[in-house]
């Protein structure tokens, strides 16, 4: 899954190259200082990559994740085989393997493969409470919905470590505090919950990362009960803040790793059978799932650097973009260019607006009252977007130039500019 990434890679990547160039935290250079990367701590971590070429960046950034869910998952192996033994420990890691969100995010260019090695690592340390507590933490400090099950996760390894994984949190909102006025992330006003999409989210998050099906028996053994309440605590909070967006269950991939534990300490008591049931399923679902939905992801990468080498001619002489998908046209725009967020993760005007992620109730007027001289527009238009290009004044001001390709499967950008007056 190496070539799977997301638009959002992008945008902490461009937060990352603005702070390591000098202009400070914030999106565009010149504008207020915005709160516009959910995991506080990641752009930290990419600034000694942040130079040269957008792309390139983002390659560092896949690096990055995935050397660090590497080395967890190395350190799962050898804690799976002093658990139980070598066989047992190898089937768990085969169903991991199997499992492609895992790799994919942890190959996206996100913060996710990081929570991830953080994840497993709190596993995997359990027996030594402050430190597996200090893990769960700081993999809270860059999911902020973990927090719950950091919450269960240290205080089920011993009685009263709770604090130690809660001060990575509170130190992220108070830095938030301090710079942006919120403790809360610029996100959770921009994409309001909504707990039907949270639910089936949930439900098919589960099935898809394949060792919650290793779980499913009763567990006996402290760190077996610990994480399975931790795993139910954290899908409760998924449901409670609408799921996700992004396609191969993102916020369920971080906890995923560490249910093997609870496989084979569950499979030391259990009938053998059950234990063989349970791997079946996990291993027939993951062959499926895989072959179904798993190519579609690994040309990702290809088809957004295409996307961005393509654009950036036609964005030569643009000053203000507005767009849906900014990661992509932030890596394409010129050198001094603003970017209008039409989602408003980057923008707080826009993301106190009504409407969701994709349906920000942005009009033309503000458009031009901030200068746009350029739209993106996806092929299939979504709710904000279908909006603007209903509206007469859009078509009275701007024109349609350019049409992107995005990959070969027909989708593509429309580019409109201003008509000159």
């Amino acid at each position: 899954m190496w070539g799977f990434t997301v638009d959002d890679a992008l945008i902490s990547v461009r937060y990352a190259m603005n702070v390591v160039a000098g202009h400070g935290w914030r999106f565009d250079v010149g504008s207020a200082p915005t709160d516009g990367v959910t995991p506080l701590p990641w752009v930290p971590l990419l600034l000694p990559f942040a130079h040269g070429d957008p792309l390139d960046v983002l390659v560092r950034a896949k690096v990055l994740g995935l050397g660090a869910w590497t080395v967890a998952a190395a350190a799962l192996g050898v804690s799976l085989v002093r658990r139980s033994n070598v066989r047992l420990a190898a089937v768990a890691l085969g169903i991991v393997a199997l499992a492609f969100p895992i790799g994919a995010w942890s190959a996206s260019g996100m913060e996710t493969g990081v929570a991830t090695a953080l994840c497993t690592a709190a596993a995997f340390t359990f027996e030594r409470p402050r430190l597996a507590a200090i893990f769960a933490g700081l993999a809270a400090a860059f999911r902020p919905e973990l927090l719950p099950w950091a919450l269960v996760v240290a205080s089920g390894a011993r009685y009263g470590s709770a604090p130690l994984a809660f001060a990575p949190f509170a130190a992220c909102a108070l830095v938030r505090v301090l710079s942006f006025g919120s403790p809360a992330p610029l996100a959770v006003q921009a994409k309001p919950s909504d707990l039907a999409h949270g639910a089936v989210y949930a439900v098919a998050a589960i099935v898809v990362v394949l060792t919650p099906i290793l779980a499913a028996r009763r567990p006996h053994t402290r760190i077996a009960k610990t994480l399975v309440i931790a795993c139910i605590v954290h899908a409760c909070v998924v449901v409670v803040v609408g799921g996700d967006w992004m396609p191969y269950a993102r916020l369920l991939v971080p906890i995923a790793p560490s249910l093997a534990v609870v496989f084979v300490e569950t499979a030391k008591s259990a009938p053998a059978w059950t234990t063989n049931a349970r791997v079946g399923i996990a291993a027939v679902l993951g062959v499926i799932l895989a072959w179904r939905a798993a190519p579609a992801g690994r040309g990702v990468l290809a088809d957004r650097a295409a996307l961005v080498r393509d654009a950036r001619p036609v964005f030569a002489n643009a000053k203000t973009i507005a767009a849906l998908d900014i990661g992509w046209v932030s890596a394409a725009a010129p050198d001094g260019a603003r970017i209008v967020d039409l989602a408003g993760l980057t923008d707080p005007t826009i993301a106190v607006l009504p409407g969701g992620h994709t349906s920000k109730h942005v009009d033309v007027p503000m458009l031009l009252d901030r200068g746009v001289d350029t739209v993106v527009i996806y092929s299939s238009p979504r709710v904000v977007e279908q909006r603007i290009l209903r509206t007469p004044l859009f078509g009275e001001r701007f024109e349609r130039t350019t049409t992107l390709a995005l990959g070969t499967r027909g989708d593509a950008y429309d580019v409109y500019v201003l008509r000159p007056r």
